[in-house]
């Protein structure tokens, strides 16, 4: 191991001691399955708003998003950030309140708990549809945080991708059985603040080694439609691509998975003070606009890079590696440049933990607290519950490791995919939940249901169709879901009196 390997080990190291003493001190704070899932409420605004959006741009934030820039240009990386943006701050604007106060009135601590306790389905159905959603997506997204670690450690230092993914997983599991949701959003917080500062030092050390701003920019220039908003680069034929206004639609439709994502709606369940969701809000949309920005000019910044002779670059084989092999040629400017790409890459270990641990949370209390508890009423004392609640976690996780075995995995393709299952399946339902007083259980087991199915309908049936059919499977999925979700409520019986009462209770709330 030379000099540059070892300063990234050291920064690298510190940091993982760091979240696992996190764990520990929260492990001692967790009392009951209250205090595991959902943190006994009591998230300030700031870790609310920082662990919410670090749990939700995971790696794909520095490693997906960068290289779908750097490989077609501004306009598809660009219209997913804006649609994302716009997601963001709507989500915050118009759920957060309503769902913190509606949650604790009906002390719902999971999203399935909320579904089934807001209308009341003794038959445990929507429990059990919501929980299994949740496994089926979350499991294969965790799996992919799991290989993103292992590729990380194994390109950095030539280590075997099974060692590297495993010892990942486990540091990971190991913080998060131990302190539960307290220590997830306060790690999360914290590696908010280190992946911002891996995206600045990137962006700075990469435009340099690029030859400043201007070279950046007239070498976008002169790629046929890649500065375009309006057209995509393509590097086979060296042309521009249209970029249609449909496919700009169904790309911003990436906001409108926000509304049904459980590891961010948690927060808003967990913020103690629903007074200053405000700031919260206002914290979380500047910090994505911002860290989405950098991560697409970083992507233009990385083909700069590689245009620009004798600087030690070399074009990209995965170009989901990009801030990886720039935080590598940062290490050979010595010891001290090698500590600081050691921030850098604890910053993508960072964005790949911060979600692997919220969704494995999520999977957690949907089989432990929804399935065993909910769906087959298991009774358990509270020690009992926090005993299966962590051996649920392990278990997940495993599935997880063995999911990600194989290493040739796409970051970019695996998280719009769930996206666009949690959206469809989830969103529609919680907006009808929050702000429609006449759905009911039937619309949202039907809805739910609908949404989630039609995603693997046009993913795999619909899509390869091409023309007008290819398009992001989470716009028709949500509109299919939403609309399936109105006439079966419309067409069935109306909620019973004490539901409208809670929901008018909630309403009343300013």
């Amino acid at each position: 191991m030379n000099s540059s390997q070892i300063g990234i080990m050291i920064s690298i190291v510190l940091y993982l001691s760091i979240v696992v003493i996190i764990g520990v001190v929260y492990s001692k704070k967790t009392k009951n399955v209250g205090d595991f899932y959902l943190g006994g409420r009591k998230l300030g605004p700031l870790v609310t708003a920082m662990s919410a959006e670090a749990s939700d741009m995971s790696s794909w934030l520095l490693m997906g998003l960068p290289g779908v820039a750097y490989l077609t240009g501004v306009a598809d990386a660009g219209w997913t950030a804006i649609g994302l943006a716009i997601g963001t701050y709507f989500n915050w604007l118009i759920v957060a309140k309503r769902l913190r106060y509606y949650s604790a009135s009906i002390e719902a601590i999971t999203v399935p708990d909320f579904f089934s306790k807001r209308y009341r389905d003794k038959s445990n159905i929507l429990l059990a549809l919501s929980a299994l959603v949740i496994i089926v997506f979350f499991v294969p997204y965790t799996a992919s945080g799991f290989a993103a670690c292992g590729k990380l450690f194994g390109t950095l230092f030539g280590i075997d991708y099974h060692i590297a993914m495993v010892v990942s997983a486990i540091v990971i599991v190991g913080y998060t059985s131990l302190g539960g949701f307290n220590a997830a959003s306060t790690t999360d917080f914290i590696q908010s603040i280190i992946m911002t500062i891996a995206l600045v030092i990137v962006l700075v050390f990469g435009v340099a080694q690029a030859g400043g701003i201007a070279a950046v920019v007239d070498n976008a220039k002169a790629l046929p439609g890649y500065l375009g908003m309006f057209n995509t680069y393509n590097a086979e034929t060296n042309s521009a691509v249209d970029y249609s206004a449909l496919t700009i639609f169904s790309t911003l439709a990436w906001g409108l998975g926000y509304f049904g994502m459980p590891h961010i709606i948690l927060r808003f369940m967990a913020i103690e003070d629903p007074g200053k969701i405000k700031i919260s809000r206002r914290v979380a949309t500047v910090w994505v606009v911002i860290s989405m920005a950098i991560a697409v000019v970083i992507g233009m910044v990385g083909l700069g890079m590689v245009k620009t002779p004798n600087n030690g670059f070399e074009a990209l084989a995965d170009s989901e590696t990009i801030i990886v092999q720039i935080a590598n040629l940062l290490s050979t400017k010595g010891f001290v440049f090698a500590l600081i790409a050691g921030i850098i890459l604890a910053g993508i270990l960072a964005s790949t933990m911060s979600t692997a641990d919220s969704q494995l949370l999520a999977a957690s209390s949907s089989m432990s607290e929804n399935i065993l508890g909910g769906l087959f009423r298991l009774k358990l004392g509270e020690t009992a519950q926090m005993v299966v609640a962590r051996v649920t976690l392990i278990v997940i996780s495993v599935i997880g490791v063995i999911l990600a075995w194989d290493s040739n995995s796409n970051v970019f393709k695996i998280v719009s995919f769930a996206w666009a299952g949690f959206g469809a399946a989830f969103g529609p339902v919680m907006l009808l939940a929050l702000f429609w007083k006449r759905s009911n259980k039937f619309g949202a087991i039907c809805g739910m249901f609908a949404g989630g199915a039609m995603v693997f309908i046009w993913k795999f049936a619909l899509r390869p169709l091409g023309g007008v059919w290819d398009i992001y499977e989470l716009l028709p999925a949500f509109i299919i879901g939403l609309a399936v979700n109105i006439i079966v409520s419309l067409i069935t019986k109306k909620p019973e009196d004490e539901i409208v009462e809670d929901f008018e209770k909630v309403k009343a709330i300013k």
